[in-house]
């Protein structure tokens, strides 16, 4: 092991080895399958695909491979910053190293954590209704008091899951992740060997083929945010068997893994119902919300169908699963370096596992959960559509982040170029346009359920949470002056390295 000091101005604050986490706990494949879960493939693919071919018809393919460059482009800047910090806190600790404490504070703890809170709120509604649907109790499906209740126990079983360890949480995701690829590989085998299938044409992916700059960006757009969730793989960096390369592997491995399914599951798709607007077609508006519901039974038969459903059932768990684990490393990270209160970063002595850390984000997404769903059905749904402008400022924060932090390097080799310095630029600026573009979308009054004003309630709900962080970072910088007075130096005064 090597150490590496840099701008030693003040007392080395907690770093991964001194958090209490379980180190050389998690390997590469569990990682993967971390970021896999979290992403949900199963249940994004299928509200996403349908939605997706009603704005580009057969060009849905290749809407996927585009939103896939900025997602890859970022991918690789969260993979050079872990490399020479490899801390829980990720996004936290590599903002924060770039620019300063209140930009990591708002960029890499707030809007993540806020994203990724309404993210567990959607996936415990949505398991919950998958798994009625699929005991046969649909009745109850669509009842908002039965769904609030089973989501709200789904919830539990969660956070008690991730309480209990990450080698535990591992286990059940690895197992949860490959079904939903047997299934979606099935699907999609059924599919393009089904006698009344069209044989898949390389126009389907050609990015060159959009017709209109609006159509292109709003379902490129779509297909961006069905890849959010890959970086929950780093969240665990410390508790990873090669914690400053294995991590980063995992979200590059994780991102293409993701390409490669839908656009395979989306060309099956295509190929066996077409894009029509009767019928099976996915131009179809009633088959747009659950394509392969409607698909399934017809290429696989009822039966079979079942594994499909299960599939995204648990799809929908397993991501919540990974959001309670992801969420809480985090916030032990943010509190060891004096920018949370200190109970955020207990350490179960046994388990090795966040405690009250994880015990806060479950309840806190159960408060979220019956409060969202009280106040209006409508008012939930508005909330995780406003999802996609958080992860859009987050992300590029965090490619500008390593084109910043990596600055002087960049004319030492061709690799650091690419990957310290033109790839996360890309990706950053295309996570800014898309941020612009959204912001604009957002703000018309028939986005989404709910609007205020002739103001879109999706954009007064996304907007709203990232400036309410201000008000919070604030109240912060007078609860923690130490970590706002020392700056960037308190978060990486001591860089650890595995040789």
């Amino acid at each position: 092991m090597t150490t590496n000091l840099s701008e030693r101005t003040t007392p080395e604050p907690p770093q991964g080895r001194d958090k209490g986490l379980a180190a050389g706990s998690v390997g590469l494949l569990s990682m993967v399958s971390l970021g896999l879960a979290s992403v949900a493939p199963a249940y994004s693919i299928t509200v996403t695909l349908g939605l997706v071919t009603l704005v580009v018809g057969h060009l849905a393919p290749a809407a996927l491979l585009v939103g896939f460059v900025p997602i890859l482009c970022t991918a690789y800047a969260f993979r050079e910053l872990n490399r020479v910090m490899p801390d829980c806190g990720t996004n936290f600790v590599w903002i924060t190293r770039a620019f300063g404490p209140w930009s990591g504070w708002i960029f890499g703890n707030w809007i993540p954590q806020i994203a990724t809170l309404i993210a567990m709120t959607a996936l415990s509604q949505v398991g919950a209704t998958s798994l009625l649907s699929l005991v046969g109790l649909s009745s109850y499906a669509a009842r908002t008091v039965p769904v609030t209740l089973l989501g709200l126990l789904l919830l539990a079983v969660a956070t008690a899951v991730a309480y209990r360890g990450v080698q535990l949480s591992a286990a059940i995701q690895n197992g949860m992740v490959a079904i939903q690829f047997v299934a979606l590989i099935g699907f999609g085998i059924a599919a393009l060997a089904h006698h009344h299938a069209a044989t898949p044409s390389l126009a389907w992916v050609n990015p060159l083929g959009f017709h209109g700059t609006g159509p292109f960006a709003e379902s490129v757009l779509l297909c961006l945010f069905i890849y959010w969730g890959w970086d929950s793989a780093l969240t665990v960096n410390e508790e990873a068997r090669d914690r400053t390369r294995a991590p980063g592997r995992a979200a590059v491995i994780s991102t293409v893994t993701l390409l490669g399914t839908y656009l395979f599951t989306a060309v099956a798709a295509i190929s066996f119902a077409g894009t029509g607007s009767t019928g099976l077609g996915l131009g179809n508006q009633a088959n747009a919300a659950d394509v392969l519901a409607t698909l399934a039974p017809a290429a696989l038969g009822g039966p079979v169908a079942k594994v499909v459903q299960l599939a995204v059932c648990l799809s929908a768990v397993a991501g919540l699963l990974t959001c309670v684990v992801s969420t809480a490393r985090p916030n032990v990270s943010v509190a060891s370096h004096g920018a949370m209160p200190r109970i955020f970063a207990r350490v179960h002595p046994r388990f090795r596992t966040p405690t009250f850390a994880t015990l806060f984000s479950g309840v806190l997404a159960a408060v979220l959960l019956t409060s969202l769903t009280a106040a209006s059905p409508s008012f939930l749904s508005d909330a995780i559509l406003s999802i996609g402008l958080m992860v859009c400022s987050y992300y590029g924060a965090t490619a500008f982040a390593c084109v910043w932090h990596f600055r002087r390097e960049l004319r030492g080799s061709a690799h650091a170029l690419v990957f310290k310095g033109l790839l996360p630029l890309a990706g950053g600026l295309m996570m800014l346009a898309a941020f612009l573009r959204s912001a604009h979308d957002m703000l018309a009054p028939g986005y989404g359920s709910t609007s205020f004003d002739g103001v879109g309630g999706v954009f007064l709900l996304g907007m709203g949470s990232m400036v309410f962080g201000i008000a919070v970072t604030a109240l912060m910088r007078v609860l923690h002056p130490g970590f706002f007075r020392n700056g960037r130096t308190t978060v990486t005064d001591l860089i650890i390295t595995e040789d």
